[in-house]
């Protein structure tokens, strides 16, 4: 039988009862479907997943996403996305520097993405804990704190989202290869509302974020940097974040419209970590 127990962070929820490398039924899907919604991030611990029910699972929320980076997907598996420090044949595995700043998943993309399901396979440990957590951010609850003022300011306002200066910021591991001409006319910086209705339960989320948001449109390039600055700085509050520590088998999914996230960087190679995630197809923010 499904249980879901809320972390008791502003989101979060950890399920049990269920096991994913088995049909789910509708009634049971129904009610992962409804933990999402609700508590934003929810995670299945001790899963034992092939990439082929990985894949199923995600597909019973919708269309799959093809990652731009298909260098960095699991070989026959374009829906795959690596996330991994580990170096084979000389050349990294997956992705090595993915998420250290706080971002939402394609936000950048005219549909970004309703949501992302990660499984962790190999979870760095050192002195018996595990490294390499991630900090998950209520966008709901961050925008619901907010001043009446600031909020009028930014309700009807966009904000520009650019895959290209998210990419190249500069990271603490090797320099990333230059995107081609062609992977860059793929993602053009693109407007989104500062602030979106989630699709589903209606509310308002604080749609920015420190890795791919460069401006807030209509507002003068000083007070737009001033403003951003103080959003990315309240939006991380403690009081709006779940930390997960990972175990290997964990399988967690996180909604990219009500949320944003950033990942730990405190293992390095012996230790090892390698995650793979599947997103979901999004719409157009409104």
């Amino acid at each position: 039988m499904i249980n879901i127990t809320p972390t008791g962070a502003a989101l979060g929820a950890r399920i049990t009862g269920v096991d994913l490398s088995k049909p789910v039924d509708a009634q049971t899907f129904k009610a992962i479907e409804d933990a999402l919604h609700e508590h934003e991030v929810i995670v299945f611990p001790a899963q034992k997943l092939t990439p082929e029910q990985h894949v199923a699972f995600s597909r019973q929320f919708g269309e799959l996403e093809h990652h731009l980076r298909q260098d960095r997907c699991r070989p026959g598996h374009p829906e795959l996305f690596i996330v991994s420090n580990i170096i084979e044949n000389g050349k990294p595995i997956g992705s090595t520097d993915a998420g250290f700043f706080w971002h939402s998943d394609l936000c950048y993309a005219a549909e970004p993405s309703r949501g992302s399901l990660f499984y962790a396979h190999e979870v760095p440990m050192l002195d018996g804990q595990p490294k390499g957590d991630t900090l998950f951010a209520s966008m709901t609850a961050a925008f619901d704190a907010l001043p009446e003022e600031t909020k009028q300011i930014l309700l009807g306002r966009k904000a520009v989202n650019s895959y290209f200066a998210g990419y190249s910021r500069e990271r603490t591991g090797a320099p990333r290869p230059e995107l081609t001409a062609e992977q860059r006319a793929k993602v053009p910086d693109t407007l989104h509302p500062a602030v979106r209705t989630h699709p589903v339960t209606g509310r308002k989320c604080l749609f920015m974020n420190e890795a791919y948001t460069t401006e807030i449109v209509g507002l003068d390039p000083q007070e737009s940097r001033r403003l951003l600055d103080l959003l990315f700085e309240h939006l991380k509050e403690d009081r709006f974040v779940y930390r997960h520590r990972w175990a290997p088998g964990d399988f967690l999914i996180w909604d990219n419209c009500a949320t944003q996230h950033r990942a730990i960087l405190d293992y390095e190679l012996p230790l090892r970590r390698r995650m793979e995630r599947t997103t979901l197809t999004g719409s157009v923010p409104f």
